[in-house]
C-alpha cells in the first residue's frame, strides 16, 4: 500500500511526534512535505495561558491556515510528486469542540464547512497513540516556549478525543502506531521496523507496536 500511497498523512496528539516523522518518512520515499506552522498563529500562547478566552481566535486561525495550505497544495503542487503531511483537517474540529463553548462551536462548524477545500482524500493515514505521560515528557523535552503552560490533564482529554475520531475514521487506510512501546521518531531500529511494516501493509486498518 505505501508503494502506490501519493498522499500520506502522518497524525497525533501533541508531543506523538507527527512532524518528525513526516520529515523523516518523506526523505525516505523522496517525497515533498506539507507540514502545519503553529508558530504562525499569533493566539496560541495566549491560548495556553487562557484557554477560554482565546479558543475561539486560536481555531479560527488554524482553519483558515490550514485550509489556505490545502488550497494552495491541490493548485499548485506536481502532481508527479508524493507527499507527507503532518495534518488531516477532518480532525480540525475535534479541537475545537474540546476547546470552545458549544455557541461558539456552532460557529466555528459554519466556517469550517464554508472553508474546508473539496480535496481527494489521503491514500494512507498513519496515526500515532501514545498516553498522556509520554506526551507531557515529549512536549517538555522539546522546550517549544508556547507549549510549556499545556497540562497533562489536557493532553489527556486530547489523546482520547483522537482515539474516538480515529476509532471511527474510515476515510482512507489507517495504520495505527503504539508510539509507547515504539519510537520511530527518534530510534532509527523502530523507524525501519515501520517503515517495513508500512511497506507490507495490505489491510484497510492495521495496527504497530501492539501485543496480541
Amino acid at each position: 500500500m505505501l508503494e502506490k500511497a501519493r498522499y500520506i498523512v502522518v497524525e497525533g496528539p501533541i508531543g506523538a511526534g507527527k512532524t518528525t516523522l513526516a520529515k523523516r518518512l518523506a526523505e525516505r520515499i523522496n517525497a515533498d512535505v506539507l507540514l502545519e506552522n503553529p508558530a504562525a498563529n499569533p493566539f496560541l500562547g495566549r491560548f495556553y495561558q487562557n484557554m477560554e478566552r482565546w479558543g475561539l481566535p486560536t481555531q479560527i486561525a488554524f482553519l483558515f491556515q490550514r485550509s489556505e495550505q490545502l488550497l494552495g497544495f491541490s493548485q499548485h503542487h506536481d502532481p508527479t510528486r508524493r507527499v507527507v503531511s503532518d495534518f488531516l483537517l477532518e480532525k480540525d474540529p475535534l479541537f475545537a469542540q474540546l476547546n470552545l463553548d458549544e455557541d461558539e462551536f456552532q460557529l466555528y462548524l459554519k466556517l469550517y464547512e464554508r472553508l474546508k477545500p473539496s480535496l481527494r482524500r489521503p491514500d494512507l493515514v498513519i496515526y500515532l497513540q501514545a498516553q498522556p505521560d509520554i506526551l507531557i515528557d515529549r512536549v517538555r523535552r522539546r522546550g517549544v516556549e508556547a507549549e510549556r503552560r499545556i497540562s497533562e490533564s489536557y493532553l489527556q482529554r486530547v489523546a482520547e478525543r483522537y482515539a474516538n475520531f480515529f476509532h471511527h475514521y474510515d476515510a482512507a487506510p489507517l495504520f495505527i502506531v503504539n508510539a509507547e512501546s515504539l519510537n520511530p521518531v527518534d530510534k532509527d531500529e523502530d523507524f525501519e521496523l515501520l517503515y517495513s511494516r508500512l511497506q507490507a501493509m495490505r489491510s484497510y486498518r492495521e495496527f504497530f507496536g501492539y501485543s496480541a
